[in-house]
């Protein structure tokens, strides 16, 4: 199993992408704008999208890779992109996205019957088998809008995603009832000095993530997502800090992460 980092930015700059990450090259983990960085190709290849909310930073490529694959995707010998999600975040995509008004509705294009989307919902600890002996498990989280994170599981390796998260007790109690778990991708959106901004936003800052660590019985190598432009390299010292009895890591557009 591979995963290739495509966005893993709290904004966007020059050379920052947000969050999408690229599981083999027919997995899609959330859809920012890392995903415009990809080949028709590469593109042409994802079979599935699982999305952990509805935050524009985390969903906006998905309407336009749509837009881009229409035809490649309106081929009956083809099947639809199938998205998962939790239904909440599914009626988000449909009332906010796929209206008719801000984008057409790719669910019911070219035709009802054959649309080039399908909407599948997933609710926390339900799982999907994909090809080559890989499971992804849906796990809860918290923010500012419902969200999850997943657990994604190959004969080889586990590693598991935060998605946008704030202290709560709920993803690493699912994380706990894992086998396995070798690489954790979580964020850190904020640094410490804006502790008060992060617990509005609902995300965690070094000190906070050290926290609610304490309570995962794995031992992953951590790797710091979601950071805010600028604030990066403070964001991943202090994080270094805070927990120095982890191995901790920072994410970088392009990379691809060694999953063993």
């Amino acid at each position: 199993m591979q995963l290739r980092v495509l966005g893993c930015s709290g904004g966007v700059r020059q050379g920052a992408r947000t969050t999408a990450f690229l599981l083999d090259d027919d997995v899609l983990v959330d859809a920012g704008s890392g995903v415009g960085d990809l080949t028709l190709g590469e593109m042409a290849a994802i079979r599935h999208v699982f999305l952990t909310h509805c935050h524009l930073d985390h969903v906006a490529f998905l309407p336009l890779l749509l837009d881009t694959l229409f035809e490649a995707l309106s081929d009956p010998a083809r099947h639809p992109l199938t998205v998962h999600a939790q239904t909440v975040t599914l009626d988000a995509l449909r009332s906010h996205i796929f209206n008719g008004v801000l984008w057409p509705d790719f669910t019911r294009l070219p035709h009802p019957e054959g649309p080039v989307v399908q909407l599948a919902p997933l609710e926390p600890g339900e799982s999907y088998p994909l090809g080559g002996a890989r499971t992804v498990t849906m796990v809860p989280g918290h923010h500012a809008v419902p969200t999850v994170g997943y657990h994604m599981e190959a004969p080889d390796t586990a590693l598991a995603f935060s998605g946008d998260c704030t202290t709560n007790d709920d993803l690493w109690q699912g994380l706990n009832g894992c086998r396995r778990l070798d690489h954790l991708i979580v964020e850190a959106a904020f640094p410490d000095e804006q502790a008060e901004l992060a617990a509005a936003a609902k995300h965690y800052t070094p000190a906070s993530l050290a926290a609610d660590l304490s309570k995962l019985a794995h031992e992953p190598l951590v790797w710091i997502t979601h950071t805010m432009p600028g604030k990066e390299a403070r964001i991943v010292e202090q994080c270094r800090a805070a927990m120095p009895d982890r191995e901790v890591r920072s994410l970088a557009s392009g990379e691809v992460l060694p999953l063993r």
